[in-house]
């Protein structure tokens, strides 16, 4: 499990916490030029609870786990993409060395409806759920765009289409800089072209977009990078 640097682990909470969030009126293609400025004060820390991979693919048969990371930002408690893994515990336990119980998840994001980034969404039975179009709380659906939803005081979602016509990204800022957790890259190679893309321009369009703003990018299926001239746009 890795995290931002220079953050403690947080303290174990009884509940969920009540905060307020917002949208900011963004379309689809402008970003929040005061989100991605840096504010005094940035509190929100990052873990990576489980490092995605492709591998071992037998014919139709393939090994596929999913990117999960979690957002600390004051009261919220933000799970991001919890999909396929070998089993639940590859979630829980890094959660739990946290001082984080299910129970304590405010939100989850999923920046895709493929199951290979939703399957084990139900992990977190009390959290709001955020997709490209709603938000999901017990039986409550709330139509709302994902551009420029405010999931927490330093967390953002942008809309990136590109791996699917719906892909969200989530925009945090921590002490490491403004960090991407995104679907517009697998891992940090790519791959250049991705094969369920339907526009190869509009995933090109997603990536410089982020690639404009993040210092970190955390990838669906891989080890988080530092963006640099190598990488595929």
């Amino acid at each position: 499990m890795t995290s931002g640097r220079g953050r403690d682990a947080p303290p174990r909470v009884s509940a969920k916490l009540a905060y307020a969030s917002s949208r900011r009126g963004l379309d689809d293609t402008t970003s929040s030029s005061s989100f991605t400025t840096a504010r005094s004060g940035s509190i929100a820390s990052y873990h990576l609870l489980h490092e995605g991979y492709v591998r071992d693919r037998d014919g139709n048969r393939v090994r596929v786990g999913s990117t999960v990371a979690y957002v600390r930002d004051g009261e919220a408690h933000i799970v991001i993409d919890p999909g396929l893994v070998a089993s639940p515990e590859r979630i829980l336990a890094p959660l739990a060395d946290l001082g984080v119980r299910p129970g304590d998840i405010t939100d989850v994001v999923l920046s895709h409806h493929h199951p290979d980034h939703t399957l084990t969404v139900a992990l977190f039975p009390g959290a709001r759920v955020h997709d490209h179009w709603a938000i999901y709380e017990g039986d409550l659906w709330i139509s709302r765009p994902a551009a420029g939803f405010i999931v927490s005081p330093d967390a953002e979602l942008w809309h990136t289409p590109g791996h699917t016509p719906e892909d969200i990204s989530t925009l945090v800022r921590t002490d490491d800089g403004l960090v991407a957790f995104t679907h517009c890259w697998w891992t940090a190679e790519g791959p250049a072209d991705d094969p369920y893309a339907p526009d190869r321009e509009v995933l090109r369009a997603s990536r410089e977009r982020v690639l404009a703003v993040a210092d970190l990018v955390v990838p669906g299926h891989g080890a988080p990078f530092v963006p640099s001239a190598d990488t595929p746009r």
